[in-house]
């Protein structure tokens, strides 16, 4: 009888939110600030880094909550049947993972992003120090967008933008670290700075500072290059090694197990 209830409580609850009788979304605004508190510190970062600055955060944010809600109603109607305070405990995990998932895919993302970025930003910026020799930074920087890779665009756009637009400080160089923030960024952002200021006569000291210092995160890039590739074919080789132990082991088996239906 209570399973019945409970299926009939859950077609109730569709039945009103497909009919708007129960508006999640004003439910949401009206507590806005109670769901603020479980917001993440670096969500909208994130955010921004994974979609750009054409998404609005606080918009992924409410779906989260919404979706963490619904998964929490549903739950609950499914366990009325038994409802106490472990099945409800349960209920509320469920819902805050839910909740918690699109945060979770958000820095998994990032962390891969921030790898690519890392492995890309040195071969970026020697590119960038051959057109800083011919020209001045800003026009480096702008002529270095179009063979760019793709993920160091927008923020070149955003660096050059400032620039053209009368920002002559260190800031604009500093937000593009920030966006990129992997190793060594701002030191090189710093340098780039540096560099933009000097006047011709120490203009070719710096650049050979600038140039060893990239060499060696290029040096730096193909060592962690090379250690992934050694590391993959490890992990190959111990599964290789692993299935044919336990293949080998099989074989054994199934030889002494017939050695003895023999005997």
């Amino acid at each position: 009888m209570m399973i019945e209830i409970g299926i009939i409580g859950l077609l109730l609850v569709f039945i009103l939110f497909a009919q708007g009788k129960i508006d999640g979304n004003k439910f949401i605004k009206d507590n806005e600030k109670l769901f603020k508190l479980l917001k993440e510190d670096d969500y909208d970062f994130l955010v921004a880094a994974r979609y750009g600055d054409g998404v609005d955060a606080n918009a992924l944010f409410e779906k989260r909550v919404k979706d963490g809600l619904l998964i929490l109603v549903l739950l609950v109607v499914i366990f009325i049947a038994n409802l106490n305070f472990l099945s409800l405990v349960i209920c509320f995990i469920i819902s805050y993972l839910v909740f918690k998932n699109g945060y979770t895919k958000l820095k998994g993302y990032y962390k891969k992003h921030l790898h690519e970025i890392d492995m890309l930003l040195p071969y970026y910026l020697k590119s960038l120090e051959i057109l800083i020799q011919h020209y001045t930074v800003p026009v480096a920087l702008s002529k270095s967008i179009d063979q760019a890779p793709p993920i160091f665009k927008d923020g070149l756009k955003e660096l050059i933008g400032s620039i053209n637009a009368g920002d002559s400080t260190i800031d604009p160089y500093m937000a593009f670290a920030i966006r990129y923030p992997v190793r060594d960024s701002m030191r090189m952002m710093r340098l780039l700075y540096r560099l933009g200021l000097g006047n011709q006569e120490r203009k070719q000291e710096q650049l050979i500072m600038f140039s060893r210092t990239i060499s060696s995160l290029q040096s730096k890039s193909r060592d962690m290059k090379y250690k992934e590739r050694l590391e993959k074919m490890e992990r190959k080789t111990m599964v290789m090694l692993s299935t044919t132990g336990a293949g080998v082991m099989v074989i054994l088996v199934i030889a002494i197990l017939q050695m003895f239906t023999q005997v």
